[in-house]
């Protein structure tokens, strides 16, 4: 493929995400029209899934390939995103960034990187604007531009929109293809008074019946959200469903540009969210972290994903097929044409072929798979079993009849067959993929932040935070 042929690659991330939080998967209660627009002219998946329903080791997945107990972080990283602590999370682990780059594609980064060092340019990326940590405020936020520590005016969801712009700018008179990484701190909290408040305004007499306040969860944890949210949560879901359509806006800029520039047609376009979320549902505010033991309900680990590439036919196409973030990196490779490093290591495949409708039956028996620390998820259309090492609580869910997750069947000897083949699926799979120093089965992990690098690197010591109430 030549220089000239490869289409430009824009990825939008947004951050706790749910499935249900967009027009196009159903939620007729919020404003998200530019995103309804790219579903209708391109793809919508229902099955798409994160490889970890916490924000680090996902977006370390998505960017590597690689599921957590290869690249080795486990929660979201809590300690080494400033220059005075940095850790570089990532090092020696390939991304497709470097890659694209690699094949001469100018590669830019503007928003949340939150995977160690967060100042410095890193994974191939030349034009480098980031958020400081994981989340905070949308005004006068913390960011780096140029490898300075600044408080950035304005609303952060624009600033990141703005220098993504500046970039295009600058790329539409060359002639090398481009790479544009978008994202998002949307709708991460907070959600009271830090979005626009004529946003907020609009939602004052929403009924909010997308996100029903189910009795709170026995595994709650409520010092992982923000204090009153399971009291009165009428506040934070119009913060929350605002935080959404401003982002929408903003991407609606992005694909305004992109038509302008007269490029719109020759861009590959992939959104998605890091993880699920969940605002009320099965009775938490979090996602996989907002319970212990963690979870893995699909409102956690589902995400939203659109996409839209050149020359691609059939407007408005739902794709049921199971996929996961670490299918991206294959794609990505198989629709430039660059051979993918490793390849035999990663546990993905591209899906290049079911999006040009080669293939659209090929992935029918494909097996999902997640992790966070030592609790794993397998899931197919019919069933997902999630166990817990090593002493659990199990779950066994029969999606068919059951597709809302309310009754485990795990305990149910009637179903010993079909949890029994389930594991020994699941426990051959990671055996097949996961590196021993950097496996997450021997990991501590709570769900409240990583301290550093684990396996041979932490020496010894525990690098997960424990601080679970």
């Amino acid at each position: 493929m030549t220089q000239e042929s490869r289409p430009n690659i824009i990825t939008i991330v947004a951050d706790d995400l749910g499935v249900w939080g967009l027009r196009s998967y159903g939620n007729h209660e919020i404003r998200t029209p530019h995103l309804d627009q790219l579903a209708a002219s391109g793809i919508r998946f229902e099955n798409f899934f994160c490889t970890s329903p916490v924000c680090s080791p996902a977006r370390a997945s998505l960017l590597t390939g690689r599921i957590p107990s290869q690249h080795g972080v486990h929660d979201w990283i809590r300690r080494g995103n400033q220059k005075e602590d940095r850790v570089e999370y990532l090092a020696g682990l390939t991304g497709f960034s470097e890659l694209l780059a690699d094949a001469g594609y100018q590669c830019a980064f503007s928003g949340k990187w939150h995977l160690g060092d967060s100042s410095r340019p890193q994974k191939g990326y030349a034009h480098w604007y980031t958020y400081q940590t994981g989340g905070g405020p949308y005004y006068n936020a913390p960011m780096y531009r140029d490898g300075e520590a600044i408080r950035e005016p304005g609303y952060v969801t624009d600033r990141i929109t703005d220098e993504a712009l500046v970039f295009l700018e600058h790329m539409v008179s060359g002639a090398a293809p481009f790479h544009l990484a978008v994202h998002y701190t949307a709708p991460h909290s907070p959600w009271v008074n830090n979005h626009p408040p004529e946003l907020v305004a609009a939602y004052e007499d929403c009924p909010f019946h997308s996100c029903p306040q189910e009795t709170p969860h026995p595994w709650v944890l409520k010092n992982t959200v923000p204090e009153g949210v399971y009291e009165a949560p009428q506040e934070h879901l119009k913060g929350y469903f605002a935080s959404v359509t401003a982002m929408d806006a903003n991407i609606g800029r992005i694909m305004s540009a992109l038509d302008q520039h007269g490029i719109l047609n020759n861009s590959f376009i992939f959104f998605t969210s890091d993880n699920g979320y969940n605002c009320g549902h099965h009775g938490i505010w979090g996602k996989g972290n907002g319970t212990y033991p963690l979870n893995m309900y699909d409102t956690s680990v589902k995400v939203p994903t659109l996409l839209s590439m050149p020359g691609r036919e059939g407007a408005g196409t739902v794709c049921k097929a199971l996929l996961s973030h670490y299918d991206l990196m294959p794609t990505l490779m198989d629709l430039v044409g660059v051979a993918l490093p490793d390849a035999e290591s990663l546990p993905g495949s591209s899906f290049l072929p079911v999006l040009r409708g080669e293939q659209p039956e090929a992935r029918s028996e494909v097996v999902v798979f997640d992790e966070y620390g030592p609790v794993r998820m397998i899931r197919n259309h019919e069933w997902k079993y999630v166990h817990r090492y090593p002493y659990g609580p199990h779950e066994l869910y029969d999606l068919t009849e059951d597709p809302d997750e309310l009754n485990n069947l795990a305990k149910d000897n009637s179903f010993n067959e079909v949890r029994e083949t389930l594991k020994a699926q699941l426990d051959t799979w990671f055996l097949r993929y996961a590196v021993p120093d950097r496996d997450g089965i021997r990991e501590p992990v709570y769900g409240k932040g990583q301290l550093g690098l684990c396996g041979t690197a932490a020496k010894g010591k525990n690098v997960f935070a424990d601080d679970i109430r």
